[in-house]
């Protein structure tokens, strides 16, 4: 089973603070405090790393809104492993990454996510970087935002 990393735990807070900030300053909205629970052990005890599994309901639950909001797949539309390359050249994941994703838990597709960020050779990197920074995880735009660009007057 894979795990969650230290930065996507940081993540996940830092994205529900702007989601539900703070009414005083002083209070964090109950995911943001389940995570941290989460976060300051992690500190404590020097680990990089925690199991999906042994976290607390609440922090799973926020861990994976959170989760929800980010792309679900690094692929760019070039996918070299079926042209017979063990690693994607467009993606950076590997034959198997690729074929099994739709199998994989949240917490080993995040994984995968941090290793091809980390090494950060794949043309989603480099040659496409503009293209994916783009992506935000879906194939077209709400059809609400391609009337208001026609009511604008955008090609």
């Amino acid at each position: 089973m894979a795990a969650l990393h230290i930065t996507d735990i940081e993540s996940a807070i830092n994205w529900w603070r702007a989601r539900s900030p703070s009414p005083d300053g002083i209070s964090a909205c109950a995911e943001v405090r389940a995570l941290a629970e989460v976060y300051a052990l992690m500190v404590y005890y020097h680990e990089d790393e925690c199991e999906e599994q042994g976290m607390p309901a609440a922090a799973h639950d926020a861990w994976l809104g959170w989760y929800a909001s980010t792309p679900d797949a690094p692929c760019i539309a070039i996918c070299s492993t079926s042209q017979g390359d063990a690693v994607c050249k467009g993606c950076g994941r590997s034959f198997e990454e690729v074929q099994h994703w739709q199998a994989f838990t949240p917490a080993h597709k995040r994984s995968v996510w941090r290793r091809i960020t980390l090494q950060a050779t794949a043309w989603r990197f480099n040659r496409y970087a503009e293209r994916a920074h783009l992506s935000r995880g879906v194939d077209h735009p709400p059809p609400e935002s391609v009337g208001d660009s026609a009511a604008k007057g955008a090609p």
